[in-house]
């Protein structure tokens, strides 16, 4: 398992222990992690505190993101596509774009390279909470 996308999945499971969306996100930058974040709008009743944005809130100024990559256990949505197109991250490494298919294409339109690792271990993660937790997986995306 490549160390980072570890992060990224211990910062998911942080998120469910704390009774969250089990999403979880990581900023890499010359090889050490700048910031780390995990879903957190049930947690913090902030409805765009999603695992990205909390991410790069975390980070904080890092001026340039050339040659940053953004982990993800879970493909991105147009929220954070929107912020990874719009501070230039040219690299999103997702852990599965099964559950939710996210922004991908939106992201490789703006010249994102976006690589999907199909992991069961992150399906597993989702897939047990919107079992668990339909109305509230639905909320997070949009859905109600």
């Amino acid at each position: 398992m490549d160390p980072f996308m570890q992060a990224a999945i211990d910062q998911a499971k942080k998120s469910r222990q704390e009774g969250g969306i089990p999403i979880g996100s990581i900023l890499v930058k010359e090889g050490t992690i700048v910031g780390q974040g995990h879903n957190q709008r049930v947690q913090q009743n902030n409805p765009i505190l999603h695992a990205e944005i909390a991410c790069l809130q975390n980070a904080g100024r890092v001026g340039s993101y050339l040659g940053a990559t953004l982990y993800s256990t879970l493909m991105p949505c147009y929220l954070c596509a929107g912020a990874i197109v719009q501070f230039k991250i040219k690299r999103v490494i997702v852990g599965e774009s099964e559950t939710f298919p996210g922004a991908s294409e939106f992201m490789k339109s703006h010249g994102v390279e976006v690589i999907d690792l199909n992991l069961l271990e992150c399906k597993k993660m989702m897939r047990e909470f919107i079992e668990t937790f339909p109305q509230l997986w639905n909320e997070d995306i949009g859905e109600l």
